[in-house]
């Protein structure tokens, strides 16, 4: 479960026309994954009990992502923020 679709989609490096670049797709929820431990600071047991999925399923999206954003940073790939299999939580 996200909270909210990604507002900014696609980052990119500087300078570099899209045709000239490779990409890497990064899943919503690994996005996510990584807006909630990473950035919000939240251990993998409290970040997986707000997206409701288990500890080893946080583990395994936070790996991947950071893998392929490792991947874009040290190589000069865009990021894209596309598809995966997640449901937005709705508002009260």
């Amino acid at each position: 479960m996200v909270f909210a679709e990604p507002g900014i989609t696609y980052f990119k490096p500087r300078a570099v026309p899209l045709i000239e670049l490779k990409e890497v797709e990064l899943a919503v929820e690994e996005f996510e994954a990584v807006r909630i431990s990473d950035l919000q600071g939240a251990g993998q047991v409290s970040a997986a009990k707000k997206m409701k999925v288990s500890q080893p399923t946080l583990h395994r999206l936070l790996g991947s992502a950071h893998r392929k954003i490792a991947d874009a940073l040290v190589n000069g790939k865009a990021i894209k923020i596309h598809g995966g299999n997640y449901s937005v939580k709705k508002k009260r």
